[in-house]
């Protein structure tokens, strides 16, 4: 039997950090996915919005606080398709061009802009916050999305919605099947039978809701009258609960993840099924080519781990001015700054941390960029910059945070660390990206983490999952005091332990975490009808 042939429509795309179309997470994983589908020899094509101005790129201020500015980048490697859509955005037809590109050997890549100068505020930056720029993103990604397969001739089995930005793909594929004579029943589920969903977080700010009213003024519900618009989306309409109404089936990107979902919208009435389908990292991309050859050598790989680390500090002294120690054990925390991920959870006892950072024994590298319209993200960053400033010769926060840095922090830290509120993360890639260079994982079992964790053998855990708030953070904080006074520096001591770990680190992530294995399990349990 053939593959079934499929589009995966997503907001962003993390292909490299020269083509700024992507944010964080989401489009990293997207970019992921795109290039093990073309490695594979899969049926995929992708479908996405080429933004003028991509993500913020941020630099600290004297305050302490990022101030982030929206250049323009060039993409002429982009091939215009000739194809043209038009879209219905408030009371304006606006017209998109698609264009293409396979360049960082990805699945097909085909991206809407639009191409009066009239519409370009739709797509001048990725997730702009105000609710009818959000909406018209979504209606051109979506709506648009369908339209232009419809005209570059692609014969789809599946749509596969990578989260809710892409739901009124679903909308405009029932008022095509109402429009030809069949009732709104029977459309929505003829269309769910060629849709799956992927929801990728329990955070509201990640389930986006719109008041039904604001999307019948801007055109996002394609003639399905109100009444129909809440038989899928409520009202205020959901996008997530739209995407489990909208597909055959769903999945959720870890294990426990899966869980969190399956209990998160277990209220859904006609919900589709969530399956629990972890998230992988596309290899080639994320593992030094030389770590992978050295792995098998203990010697070989901690000579291959110091150079790499040699890459990493004189990337910070370039960026920063900041000049590391390349034999003191070194931790990297690197992911966009939101309050549930506690990027500064290690300085909760300022007494305590302050013990090992004097003692030469431990240094840290922070990185994350906050939304530009985050003011709790902001003060997140502010906080690490005055930590920096506080032990300026231990301490540093790493600006601009991309592609490029990732791979030099996966790549050149000893250890990676992850402390979110558990059970809100719902995957934590970056660790998947560190373990595959040998960089061991010291993190809450959250996410990933709980399925590959062997603690003291490739990684470490710490915390208990206390979920009162007012004892949340102490409890977590003391544990990561204890496993790394106690296990993580007394074993970065002594190398013939240390090593052991690496390469336990590095085979536990290679295939059971990587995205051709996701891609794999997509089309067994996903895509499978």
């Amino acid at each position: 039997m053939a593959d079934p042939r499929i589009t995966y429509f997503c907001m962003e795309f993390g292909l490299d950090e020269s083509f700024p179309i992507y944010a964080g997470g989401l489009g990293v994983l997207a970019g992921d996915f795109v290039k093990s589908a073309h490695d594979l020899g899969r049926p995929v094509v992708a479908v996405g919005l080429r933004w003028a101005r991509g993500y913020a790129r941020q630099r600290i201020g004297e305050d302490g606080l990022p101030k982030s500015e929206f250049p323009e980048y060039t993409a002429d490697f982009l091939e215009d398709t000739g194809v043209r859509v038009r879209v219905r955005i408030a009371a304006r037809e606006v017209e998109a061009r698609v264009w293409h590109t396979a360049r960082w050997g990805n699945a097909p890549l085909y991206l809407l802009e639009p191409i009066a100068k009239e519409d370009a505020w739709i797509t001048r930056r990725l997730y702009e916050p105000t609710l009818e720029c959000r909406v018209a993103q979504e209606i051109l990604l979506g709506v648009g999305g369908v339209r232009a397969l419809r005209k570059l001739g692609f014969d789809v089995d599946t749509y596969h919605f990578n989260e809710g930005h892409a739901v009124f793909a679903g909308v405009e594929m029932i008022a095509e099947r109402m429009a030809a004579g069949a009732e709104f029943t029977a459309a929505w589920q003829a269309v769910r039978e060629s849709i799956v969903f992927t929801t990728h977080t329990p955070i509201p700010a990640g389930n986006e809701v719109h008041p039904l009213g604001e999307l019948r003024r801007l055109g996002a519900c394609c003639d399905l009258v109100d009444w129909e618009m809440r038989q899928l989306g409520g009202d205020p309409f959901n996008m997530t609960v739209a995407g489990l109404r909208l597909s055959r089936r769903a999945n959720a990107v870890s294990k426990l993840h899966g869980e969190v979902s399956r209990a998160m919208w277990k209220d859904v009435q006609g919900a589709s099924e969530i399956v629990a389908i972890t998230n992988g990292v596309h290899v080639p991309t994320w593992q030094d080519p030389k770590m992978r050859e050295a792995s098998g050598s203990a010697t070989g790989l901690w000579q291959t781990h110091q150079v790499l680390k040699s890459e990493l500090l004189a990337a910070i002294a370039e960026r920063t001015g900041v000049k590391l120690e390349a034999d003191v054990c070194t931790i990297g925390f690197a992911r966009r700054a939101a309050g549930y991920k506690r990027s500064d959870l290690i300085f909760h006892d300022p007494a305590r941390i302050e013990a090992l950072l004097t003692s030469g024994k431990l240094q840290l590298v922070f990185a994350g960029k906050a939304h530009p319209d985050d003011v709790e993200g902001a003060r997140i960053v502010a906080n690490l910059v005055a930590m920096a400033r506080r032990w300026p010769t231990a301490v540093v926060f790493v600006p601009d945070y991309d592609m490029r840095l990732a791979r030099l922090l996966t790549r050149g830290a000893d250890v990676w660390l992850n402390n979110p509120i558990r059970p809100m993360e719902a995957s934590g890639t970056s660790g998947m990206k560190a373990a595959l260079n040998g960089v061991l994982n010291l993190s809450v079992l959250d996410g990933w983490w709980p399925e590959a964790c062997e603690h003291g053998k490739n990684g470490w855990a710490f915390g208990d999952g206390a979920i009162d708030p007012a004892e949340r953070d102490r409890s977590d904080a003391e544990a990561l005091y204890a496993v790394l006074e106690n296990e993580v520096l007394p074993t970065y001591a002594d190398r013939q332990r240390w090593t052991p770990m690496m390469q336990a680190s590095i085979a536990s992530v290679q295939q059971r975490f990587s995205s051709d294995r996701m891609v794999e399990e997509y089309f067994a349990r996903l895509y499978a009808r």
